[in-house]
């Protein structure tokens, strides 16, 4: 048992590289086709904890400056991988290539950023500020603004692990006297919009003001 286990995590680990590596030749992959979702759900669908997070890891930007903690890229591949993901930790029936589609939604024609943020335990925010993501790129359109920004507070601890697929609920409703502490933006820009294999300047900001800039090379993801 233990050398087929071992096979398969052999097998599952080149998987993932071989999809790394056509992301870095090739860039994201703006659209998908019925080959692209059936190996992304193969990679959701893995039981080796160990190779989804090898396969997670590029797309996570580490920011750790108050009040950004860190920002996920999801890609419309991604978005297959996280869906077939959510459904096996689950327990849920796999679902076919036409209900994975329509699981995601309008959503798979997008690139996120969701950007997860932990605030001053003695804040007096009744609401997540109003930050806001944009792209900058030295091809023009040099600014680049989102087709749709949801803002969801979190009261209580973050649970360790990839941020929830459709943050658009609040996590933890509390009492009225527990404290927002902290939060996730989710910024989405139009697929077709970007270059797949771009390098973007992520721009948080509020009311003008630049919180966090830092670079995301689209190429090297799927």
């Amino acid at each position: 048992m233990r050398y087929h286990a071992q096979v398969a995590h052999t097998v599952l680990r080149i998987l993932c590289g071989v999809i790394l590596a056509g992301g870095a030749a090739f860039g994201f992959e703006r659209s998908l086709d019925l080959r692209l979702i059936n190996t992304a759900t193969a990679i959701g669908e893995s039981r080796i904890e160990s190779v989804r997070t090898e396969y997670h890891r590029p797309y996570r930007i580490p920011v750790a400056r108050a009040p950004i903690d860190y920002i996920d890229v999801v890609t419309p591949f991604r978005r297959i991988v996280r869906i077939a993901e959510d459904r096996a930790r689950a327990g849920a029936r796999p679902l076919g290539q036409r209900e994975t589609l329509d699981a995601a939604g309008d959503r798979v024609g997008l690139v996120e950023f969701v950007v997860e943020l932990t605030f001053h335990p003695l804040n007096s925010y009744v609401g997540v500020p109003l930050y806001e993501v944009a792209l900058v790129s030295a091809a023009a359109p040099a600014t680049l603004l989102p087709v749709q920004t949801h803002r969801t507070p979190r009261f209580g601890a973050r649970v360790d692990g990839a941020p929830p697929l459709f943050p658009y609920v609040p996590l933890n409703v509390p009492g009225r006297s527990e404290p927002m502490l902290g939060g996730t933006v989710v910024a989405g820009f139009t697929a077709l919009g970007l270059d797949p294999a771009g390098v973007y300047e992520v721009v948080v900001s509020e009311n003008g003001k630049d919180l966090w800039r830092g670079r995301v090379n689209l190429g090297t993801l799927r």
